[in-house]
């Protein structure tokens, strides 16, 4: 249960920080961002990766095994890139029609996949 907990924290931080990272690209396309100068947006972006936090620091807290947690501090960070990849990858696709996915980028996934595996392999 903590590994899957774990997960599902490390979906919602990685949301965030997707967000956080590459939403801003899209604010110049609202009214009300149009003007905003680069502190600004840097700014908006930082608040919205404060919610990363509050979720990525659990999720490690309670998936590592000296916590208690299934998985090693490895494990955890090569799960968390998987995730921030597939986030990114559908965040992109979404709200950016100009992506599109190539079979070059579906093996790169592969081949993330796999390292994961790996991590995992004893």
């Amino acid at each position: 249960m903590k590994g899957i907990l774990s997960i599902v924290l490390l979906v919602m931080s990685n949301t965030f920080m997707t967000l956080a990272w590459y939403g801003h690209l899209k604010f110049k396309e609202w009214k009300w961002f149009e003007n905003a100068g680069i502190v600004a947006i840097v700014l908006i972006s930082w608040g919205i990766a404060l919610f990363e936090y509050f979720f990525q620091v659990p999720a490690n807290r309670i998936g590592f095994k000296g916590n208690g947690g299934p998985f090693t501090l490895l494990q955890l960070k090569v799960i968390q890139e998987v995730i921030s990849i597939t986030v990114f990858l559908i965040f992109a696709l979404v709200f950016f029609k100009t992506e599109q996915l190539r079979p070059n980028h579906l093996v790169a996934f592969v081949l993330i996949v796999i390292a994961v595996y790996l991590v995992f392999k004893k």
